[in-house]
């Protein structure tokens, strides 16, 4: 098995806060990898130390065998990451920086490659625009060429898609997809986690600077079979027995989500709202998805 990203028991303290608290992972070559977190969670300062951005109190990390540290110069080759800030050149066009980008790594006439990338994320109308009158959107877009100019086989991407619009999403992901089918590593780390879902064969999750899941997505979502049942009542109360399972719902007012932990568990508690005299005006029932899966999990780790 070639790893394209190994992190051994991976440790960051800043004065008296740790925010990574020992972190083990493998990638595996070509992989496409999710890591979750809620904010805080440790997942930008675990990226900056693959970048070699901040440097581990304690562990190892390597790029497709190359340390972080021993070997900065070849495991900075071999990756390509898109930070979640806006970061940019204002004094230079789009077509500009991604020259200038690609000689940072050594590459001349890097023209063709260029011209590809500003095709597949519809820069290719704002190549000669001067970066600080791009849009947000499109200023995300740029950061995403530059991460990928020199081409590298491990690609890290730190929530690329926050605050930009479907057509970029779209866009996107359909050109991460075909490099990931051509070989390319895929780290993903988002907040829409239906994203995730979609698109990462396994998922890890952090939680105060520590891994409270590891598995392939597949068994991340068998590991919590059933749904949620949401129920919004003409008349009647909740049954105090119900309590435990139920939560409100945020998107409709008096609405609320009754977890169901099997399909089996459905009726029971369609007969005890019966039974408390609930006549139900809306009913709907949801499949397990991964924000069940991440909820559940982050409430389990309390």
């Amino acid at each position: 098995m070639t790893l394209a990203l190994e992190i051994d028991d991976v440790a960051k303290r800043y004065g008296s806060f740790e925010a990574l608290r020992g972190v083990s992972l493998q990638v595996r070559e070509g992989e496409f990898f999710g890591l979750l977190g809620p904010n805080g969670a440790g997942k930008t300062t675990l990226i900056s130390i693959i970048a070699g951005l901040a440097r581990a109190s304690r562990g190892r990390v390597s790029v497709m065998g190359h340390d972080v540290v021993d070997d900065y110069r070849a495991a900075r080759r071999a990756l390509g990451v898109v930070p979640q800030e806006l970061v940019f050149d204002p004094f230079f066009t789009v077509r500009e920086m991604l020259r200038f980008t690609s000689g940072y790594y050594g590459l001349r006439r890097n023209d063709d490659w260029i011209d590809e990338l500003l095709a597949n994320l519809d820069l290719t109308a704002k190549a000669d625009a001067n970066t600080r009158t791009l849009s947000g959107g499109m200023k995300r877009r740029m950061l995403i060429a530059q991460a990928l100019v020199h081409r590298p086989p491990v690609i890290v991407l730190d929530e690329p898609t926050a605050g930009v619009d479907v057509g970029l999403r779209q866009t996107l992901w359909a050109f991460i997809r075909r490099l990931n089918r051509e070989g390319h590593t895929i780290v993903l780390t988002t907040h829409y986690l239906e994203e995730a879902q979609e698109l990462c064969e396994r998922i890890a999750m952090l939680k105060h600077g520590q891994i409270v899941a590891l598995d392939r997505t597949s068994a991340l979502l068998r590991q919590f079979a059933g749904g949620r049942l949401l129920v919004k009542f003409a008349s009647g109360q909740l049954p105090p027995a119900l309590a435990p399972i139920c939560t409100p719902d945020d998107l409709v007012p008096g609405r609320l989500s009754l977890r169901v932990d099997s399909y089996d568990r459905l009726e029971p508690i369609l007969a005890a709202l019966r039974e408390a005299g609930c006549v139900i005006e809306e009913m709907e029932l949801l499949h397990t998805d991964l924000e069940d899966v991440f909820v559940r999990i982050m409430q389990d780790s309390n």
